[in-house]
């Protein structure tokens, strides 16, 4: 027994340790907003005061469309990962893509409240704020949970409803994402909170894509800074706190015209995800993209361009 208890203390011991040493190596404290701001906030970015936040927009295209496209992005991403995307749609459209509270350059909430009907309350006041009634909503993974939620909450505004490798079902067989699952264990929630390797952000990434050939410097360094962003990783956390499990039978009263588009090699939600959304929304049509993972307007634009154009117009 003696023994046993000693294998036990040496073992806690050579833990902390190890926990010490790696925040001694890898611990990185917050970059101050204004700094990231600075470094990625150029034309034609924008910011608005909403909800005691200073929310990042931008506002692109033609300004003169009766039905603008509103573009919500994925956890720990922001409206950047939607450029590629946005330089083709704002030849035809105008596209508004905003960093959702939390991410990106808008930062935490202020009251750490991320449930659904706060997200529904945020960007009905902003589309209120930004003068527009009706309009195209569309969302990647998270974003999309968001989007085919506000279709439920304002159905009289949303013409039409684009979910891409959305999220909405409970997960089954997929792989995940090695830095989500870390964040969501509440010890090592902390830890990332303080220690997150720049190596941590790459391999997520790789888990998001199909072809890791095309994640570039420039990509790993824009998520590896907008999530040390000043309070982005804790609403990080805080967010996995507040989820809730999901409720997919909601998903049968949307009635919005739905195109649902997915990344066939998805690894975070699985493909089997986007059938269940075209079964459960009515007339709903499906495009899968092959050769693509969890964020298809990042990996192959150019074939969700094609699908969206087509939808929309």
């Amino acid at each position: 027994m003696r023994n046993l208890i000693k294998i036990l203390l040496r073992s806690l011991l050579f833990f902390f340790a190890a926990l010490i040493i790696l925040l001694l190596i890898f611990h990185k404290g917050d970059t101050p907003r204004a700094d990231v701001i600075q470094k990625y906030a150029g034309s034609p970015s924008k910011f608005m005061p909403l909800m005691g936040m200073e929310m990042h927009y931008r506002d692109e295209g033609d300004p003169q469309d009766s039905f603008p496209i509103l573009l919500l992005h994925g956890l720990s991403s922001s409206l950047y990962t939607w450029d590629s995307l946005t330089s083709m749609l704002s030849e035809k459209k105008r596209v508004i893509r905003i960093d959702l509270p939390g991410f990106g350059l808008t930062g935490p909430d202020p009251e750490q409240a991320y449930s659904i009907d706060y997200y529904n309350r945020f960007i009905d006041s902003f589309m209120i704020k930004m003068n527009i009634t009706q309009y195209i909503i569309a969302g990647n993974s998270f974003g999309g949970n968001i989007a085919w939620n506000q279709a439920l909450y304002r159905p009289e505004k949303i013409r039409k409803l684009i979910l891409i490798n959305s999220a909405g079902y409970p997960r089954t067989k997929e792989k995940g994402n090695i830095g989500f699952k870390l964040a969501a264990i509440p010890v090592l929630g902390e830890v990332i909170k303080k220690v997150t390797p720049r190596a941590l952000v790459k391999k997520s990434l790789k888990d998001a894509y199909s072809d890791d050939n095309k994640i570039s410097e420039a990509i790993t360094n824009r998520y590896y800074d907008l999530l040390l962003c000043e309070g982005n990783r804790q609403a990080l956390i805080d967010i996995f706190k507040q989820r809730a499990v999901p409720n997919p039978d909601n998903i049968k009263n949307v009635h919005a015209p739905t195109l649902i588009i997915w990344g066939k090699d998805d690894q975070m939600i699985d493909v089997s995800n986007g059938l269940r959304f075209n079964q459960d929304i009515q007339g709903s049509l499906i495009r899968i993209i092959d050769h693509s993972g969890h964020v298809p307007m990042e990996e192959t634009p150019r074939a969700v361009y094609q699908a969206m154009i087509n939808f929309v117009q």
